[in-house]
């Protein structure tokens, strides 16, 4: 019977050394052909989302039909002045007559003036009517305008501030005849209108002509 010599210890340290090598580079070799493979289907792949990216349509753009407002067509809003140009006074402002040599009336209609009680403070209202002949000076409309406007806030009693308004168109203008009717709106059921003039000392009204009056004609036969 044949006698088995068992390997020494350099024999095995040097087969276990080969057999590792040998699984390293296998291991190597696999991992590069599984990388290989990795890279081309990677590589597959990104062609394949290529083709279909360029076969696919393109979506369309959602048309907007509202057209856009440009900022020169939009609407401004006007500003508040830091100034108004114009605010309530009681300074009357006038200018020469321009027609001294004759007497003709100048007329004011303010139907909106407004005032309160200075009793209750309930507003009150009222249409004034200036009939005046003016002698050297006239009163200026908008000065006349904005005095009006002053007595918004103010309380007075309606024969008060009637005189009133006359005394202080008179001291300013000096006119030939001036008178003031002043219509109360409604206040408890009554009305009260009333009336105030001026005369200068000296003047003489020309005396009215009398015109005949003729009736109405429209050119149609009765």
């Amino acid at each position: 019977m044949a006698k088995i010599t068992p390997p020494t210890k350099s024999a095995t340290k040097t087969a276990t050394k080969s057999a590792v090598k040998s699984a390293a580079k296998t291991a190597a070799k696999s991992s590069a052909k599984t990388s290989s493979k990795g890279r081309q289907t990677l590589e597959l792949e990104a062609k394949t989302r290529k083709v279909l990216k360029l076969e696919m349509p393109k979506a369309a753009k959602p048309v907007n039909k509202t057209p856009a407002v440009s900022m020169a067509m939009a609407p401004k809003q006007r500003e508040m002045p830091p100034n108004p140009p114009s605010r309530p006074s009681k300074e009357l402002h006038v200018f020469p007559n321009p027609a001294p040599e004759r007497d003709y009336v100048i007329q004011f209609q303010v139907p909106e003036f407004t005032c309160h009680c200075p009793l209750t403070g309930q507003p009150d209202f009222a249409h004034f009517t200036i009939d005046m002949i003016a002698d050297q000076q006239c009163v200026e409309l908008k000065s006349l305008k904005m005095y009006f406007w002053s007595y918004r806030h103010e309380g007075a009693f309606h024969e008060k501030v009637t005189n009133t308004i006359l005394n202080d168109i008179v001291k300013v203008t000096d006119p030939r005849f001036i008178r003031i009717t002043a219509k109360w709106y409604v206040r408890g059921g009554i009305y009260t209108n009333v009336v105030v003039e001026h005369r200068k000392k000296g003047w003489q009204p020309l005396p009215s002509v009398d015109l005949p009056s003729h009736g109405f004609q429209s050119g149609l036969l009765a």
